[in-house]
């Protein structure tokens, strides 16, 4: 069992026109440019701040964290410090003092309560993990960061003190992130407002800026609306800018070369149909009294009272035969250069109920070994058109299912109360090839048998020419055991 091929359905989202991809692409690459930019604004900003701290705590080398333990060393009163300035002093890789100047700065979690003082010392308790960080500070007085879970985030540096001791001093990073975190939301809304514009603008740059390929569209949208297949076609589209400077304005300028190219092409085409249709007409009607002479003569030899020996009489019926042959291909190509010429067929009300009928009698009589059904609305079916070439149309496509299957083949001819006619056979078919082909002329699918059987291969073309002049169409489905024509008729 064969498996249905899988389609992939394009992104919802995804930009299609030429317009929105370049407003896309414009937005973003603003945002890439933008996002590169704020990153290395925070990063600046921070790296500096932290600098900031670096120099102080190098100023003030471990003087707070002495102060603990021997209060008024190195002349540094605790007042003089930064609010959440902490300090602490290892002794044997234990922490004998550990204290921030105020409290914790508010805004971290779980803060120590702040002293009424701002200038006053609070302890700070330390959990293993703290203990831990604090011993693992490397003793060289270069700055690093620490975490501690009562502070937070700080930036430390350790330094030697008067009694071999570890004295450790940090400044809280609190407020640098809040600095950059700040900064970081201000570009935002910066970044945010400017893309809006941006987008605002680059629309409107957009639709100005493809204004003449909008009008080149336009061109190309009434070119293709207009029936270049057959007819004379006045092809006087022209694109406005052709400006040779410009990507649009080469486009346009090849596209009215083209297009004076097909104009040309067209009007050659259409000369050269008018001669052909007018050669056909001509031929048509000027044969049509020598071959109707020639048909009268060799009925009238066959007549003679006296003997005709029988070759001769062979000869006569088979110059009798080919002379009505004759006369039906000319009678065809002359109905054919006539439709083709445009002329207008009669208009009335035609009953299809009965052409139905008629030709349905008639196939059965010139075919009784075939099997012909007819199936016909309630009501009668009237349609304005030509009766006499409906007839025609009906009575080509039985003559074409007869034709082409064997005795014993079921045709059915079926007539819709919307005007549709469908004939259907059960025989073998149409082959594949043959099938986009069978409405041009003299198309034969067994030129033995229609030899035979007096084909011209103008049956069909006939019946679509037919069809086409009464604003309709005629299409054919074809598999082995039904073969379907269907005939709808415009106006309905």
């Amino acid at each position: 069992m064969r498996r249905p091929a899988l389609r992939v359905k394009r992104p919802a989202l995804r930009p299609r026109t030429l317009r929105a991809r370049l407003v896309a692409g414009v937005l973003v690459l603003l945002t890439l440019i933008c996002a590169g930019i704020g990153v290395a604004t925070c990063e600046a900003l921070r790296h500096f701040l932290v600098d900031r701290l670096d120099q102080q705590l190098s100023s003030s080398g471990g003087r707070y964290a002495a102060s603990l333990e021997h209060p008024g060393q190195g002349g540094h009163d605790t007042r003089a410090q930064s609010p959440g300035t902490f300090g602490a002093r290892l002794v044997d890789g234990g922490v004998t003092h550990a204290a921030v100047v105020g409290g914790v700065p508010p805004g971290d979690d779980d803060p120590v309560p702040l002293a009424k003082d701002s200038g006053t010392d609070a302890a700070v308790p330390l959990d293993p993990a703290d203990t831990a960080a604090l011993r693992a500070l490397p003793v060289d007085g270069r700055p690093r960061d620490l975490t501690l879970s009562a502070l937070g985030h700080y930036r430390a540096v350790a330094v030697t003190g008067y009694d071999r001791d570890t004295l450790v001093t940090g400044l809280p990073l609190h407020p640098v992130d809040e600095t950059v975190q700040r900064l970081l939301l201000i570009e935002l809304i910066v970044f945010a407002a400017a893309l809006t514009v941006a987008a605002a603008v680059g629309t409107l740059a957009a639709r100005i800026a493809l204004r003449p390929l909008d009008r080149v569209v336009a061109t190309a949208e009434r070119v293709s609306a207009l029936p270049l297949a057959n007819g004379a076609v006045v092809l006087g589209e022209r694109v406005p800018d052709d400006d040779p400077g410009t990507e649009v304005g080469r486009v346009g300028t090849a596209l009215n070369r083209m297009l004076g190219h097909v104009a040309d092409a067209l009007t050659r085409r259409q000369n050269v149909e008018e001669r052909l249709r007018a050669f056909a007409a001509d031929a048509s009607h000027e044969l049509r009294n020598p071959v109707a002479t020639v048909r009268g003569h060799a009925e009238l030899a066959l007549r003679h009272p006296g003997p005709v020996p029988e070759p001769v009489r062979h000869s006569l019926e088979r110059i009798s035969a080919e002379s009505r042959r004759m006369g039906t291909i000319v009678e065809d190509l002359l109905l054919l250069a006539r439709l083709d010429a445009g002329r207008p067929l009669a208009v009335q009300d035609t009953d299809l109920t009965r052409i139905a009928l008629d030709c349905t009698a008639d196939a059965r009589a010139a075919a009784p070994g075939h099997r012909w059904l007819l199936e016909l609305p309630a009501e009668p079916v009237t349609v304005q058109g030509d009766p006499h070439r409906l007839a025609q149309v009906v009575t080509n496509l039985l003559a074409n299912a007869r034709t082409h299957t064997p005795d014993g083949t079921t045709v059915t001819l079926r007539l819709d109360p919307d005007g549709r006619l469908t004939v259907t056979d059960d025989g073998p078919g149409i082959p594949p090839d043959l099938v986009p082909h069978v409405f041009d002329r003299f198309t034969r699918g067994d030129r033995a048998r229609s030899r035979r059987t007096g084909s011209t291969g103008l049956g069909l073309a006939i019946v679509q020419a037919v069809v086409h002049a009464h604003h309709g169409t005629v299409t054919l489905t074809s598999t082995p055991g039904r073969t379907t024509f269907t005939v709808t008729l415009g106006g309905r």
